[in-house]
């Protein structure tokens, strides 16, 4: 019996986003960008999904006169990653 796969996480940039995030304690919104290689307007939709779901954190702040969009990982987002992977290995039949 297949698991469901979790729509929230199976999209390419909102997996490639909480992957990133899986990695590291916080990433910036430039940085995420660029790994991902986003515009930055769809980046924006999906990180507000995400934290929607409650997947991710995001704190806006200013480093000098420029704005800062920081995203973090929540113990829901890891949760759902962690069963996402596993759903992914039962398909490959791992």
């Amino acid at each position: 019996m297949y698991k469901e796969l979790d729509p929230v996480l199976h999209s390419q940039l909102r997996l490639a986003v909480m992957s990133i995030l899986i990695g590291a304690d916080e990433a910036d919104f430039v940085f995420i960008r660029e790994k991902t290689g986003a515009t930055a307007g769809n980046l924006s939709i999906q990180i507000d999904k995400l934290r929607e779901a409650g997947y991710i954190e995001v704190t806006k702040t200013f480093r000098g006169k420029m704005p800062r969009t920081v995203c973090r990982k929540t113990a829901k987002g890891v949760e759902a990653f962690e069963k996402y992977v596993e759903a992914l290995k039962g398909y490959i039949g791992l």
